[in-house]
């Protein structure tokens, strides 16, 4: 039977190519311009697939490789070398697997010579790869990152969070109704939190209740931080940095009036077409959240921020980054909550988070807020929610969730979470 991968596996490579090359760039950044679009979508989504596999195994792909490698090839070949050598050690057929490869190398205008190489090794990985492939340990974070992150949370937690990277991320869906029935149509389960999880989801439009908007995908630890807000109907709420929208969709779903911003237009235009999916209303607004006017009863903000929450679903972070911009973005997270401090009503609440592992976009920023405001207090009791844990509660009064929680479940996004009240708030306060 022939292989069909030819072009899943020419555009993963192309993607790797991108990623790793001189001038790195993100996944979601070349997705959105379209790197992918030609393919069919069956396509489309096997090269993604295989190019995030080999992102999170890069590791253990370059040591089984080393071993057959005099000197690293040019990058494309290399990344010829590691999408096979994944695909291999993941079960793949030998023969077609090693046969796309070599016909990929031999195809190319400059690196046609080198198709002999990428047999000869691909055929030893074929043969030795899978048996050695489960002994390594799972692929480290790179030194700029680890750093850290083990700094902040010792070097247990963060090999624990890079088990977690190297499994993937299930598919997480919050319900616009009733979760449970949600959990029992698609085949899901419950989790604690109220989110409904699912395993080898396949085709996310081809899903139970998508066409009729029912549900969308949002990772379960971003979906607690409207929980901790508990918006309540016709409660006038920010939803500043909204994009791509899952937030605003559990914001406008509880009843509240919603006025959601972001400053990136095909950003926004997303945050449009899902409300629309779903039968949601909420004001939609293209512009920087400085720049917002207003009075409002509560603001989520979901700060920018580095993402390194996110490497579980965004494997090319670690390797598109290396750290340079977070000083700006920690800079940019403190005007952020200062601003929308001073649109929010005396008695109201802000949630602020970030997908971050790093404590200076999370504990350290609300530290330094309460520092540089005198009428801000930390709402403690606003975490007393179901299947949020204790032990996920931080010092200065916040929430920090990590990779490694729920490991038996399948883990969850790297976040933080603080609920901080403005002026004399309607139920205890405390730091």
């Amino acid at each position: 039977m022939a292989d069909t991968g030819v072009q899943a596996r020419r555009s993963a490579v192309y993607l790797l190519d991108q990623v790793l090359g001189e001038e790195p760039r993100l996944m979601s950044e070349l997705l959105a311009s379209g790197a992918l679009d030609k393919l069919p979508p069956d396509d489309r989504a096997r090269a993604q697939r295989l190019a995030q596999d080999t992102l999170r195994g890069l590791e253990r792909a370059d040591r089984l490789l080393q071993k057959h490698l005099q000197k690293p090839p040019p990058l494309t070949v290399r990344n010829v070398l590691r999408v096979g050598t994944v695909e291999l050690c993941q079960g793949g057929a030998a023969h077609g697997v090693v046969n796309t490869m070599v016909n990929l190398v031999s195809q190319h205008r400059t690196l046609s010579h080198l198709k002999g190489l990428t047999n000869a090794v691909l055929r030893k990985i074929a043969a030795q790869g899978p048996e050695a492939w489960g002994a390594l340990r799972a692929p480290r974070l790179p030194k700029w990152l680890r750093g850290p992150l083990a700094e902040a949370w010792g070097t247990d937690a963060i090999a624990a969070m890079e088990e977690a990277h190297f499994a993937g991320a299930p598919l997480d869906l919050t319900a616009k109704g009733d979760p449970a029935a949600l959990a029992e149509a698609v085949g899901g389960t419950l989790l604690p939190t109220g989110s409904v999880r699912v395993t080898d989801a396949g085709q996310v439009s081809t899903m139970p209740g998508f066409a009729e908007g029912d549900w969308w995908v949002q990772d379960a630890a971003a979906a607690i931080a409207v929980r901790v807000l508990a918006p309540k109907e016709g409660e006038t709420v920010l939803d500043l940095c909204a994009a791509p929208g899952g937030k605003t969709m559990q914001l406008a779903a509880a009843g509240a009036v919603v006025t959601a911003v972001d400053q990136s237009h095909p950003r926004m235009q997303r945050v449009k077409e899902n409300l629309t999916r779903v039968g949601l209303k909420a004001k939609t607004l293209t512009k920087d959240a400085r720049a917002v006017e207003g009075e409002f009863d509560a603001i989520l903000l979901d700060a920018p921020c580095s993402a390194t929450g996110t490497i579980r679903r965004h494997p090319d972070l670690p390797h598109a980054k290396d750290g340079s911009e977070f000083g700006d973005l920690i800079e940019l997270q403190s005007e952020l909550i200062d601003h929308a401090w001073s649109l929010l009503k005396p008695g109201g609440r802000l949630v602020f988070c970030t997908c971050s592992l790093l404590p200076d976009e999370g504990e350290v920023q609300v530290d330094e807020a309460l520092e540089r405001h005198g009428d801000m207090t930390v709402d403690r009791a606003a975490l007393d929610l179901p299947g949020v844990e204790a032990a996920w509660q931080t010092e200065e009064g916040g929430l920090r969730l990590r990779p490694d929680f729920w490991a038996d479940k399948g883990g969850m996004d790297g976040f933080y979470i603080a609920c901080l009240r403005k002026g004399e708030a309607s139920r205890a306060v405390g730091r």
